[in-house]
């Protein structure tokens, strides 16, 4: 599910960067290049929604929504895994005590009979 998604969110970045490129600016006219507004409006004139500005808004709704899924779905599955950091921190090693070789016991002394 995770890469049918990843496509799904690569295919819907594709799409935004072109609509997003093939969109004229604000103040594309003849004024615009002056830095005339055309208005005397304080954001200056809002045209109406064109074809292209409804389907940024569209993939850019989409986009987010797949990007907060795939954070959502690869914190869930990343649960058991560590972090890089904690790979990278040198492992702390138990030391168990040498064990001492047992004493040799001397022989006991002899009895003369």
């Amino acid at each position: 599910m995770i890469i049918l998604l990843t496509i799904i969110h690569i295919l819907i970045c594709v799409f935004l960067v072109i609509v997003v490129l093939l969109q004229s600016g604000k103040a594309a006219d003849l004024a615009g290049a002056f830095g005339g507004m055309g208005s005397q409006t304080t954001f200056g004139p809002r045209g109406s929604a064109t074809v292209l500005s409804k389907a940024t808004t569209i993939a850019a709704g989409l986009f987010m929504v797949t990007s907060l899924t795939l954070a959502i779905l690869a914190t869930r599955n990343a649960a058991g895994v560590s972090s890089v950091l904690d790979k990278s921190k040198p492992k702390q090693t138990t030391t168990i005590p040498a064990q001492t070789a047992p004493k040799p016991v001397a022989p006991a002394p002899q009895q003369k009979k």
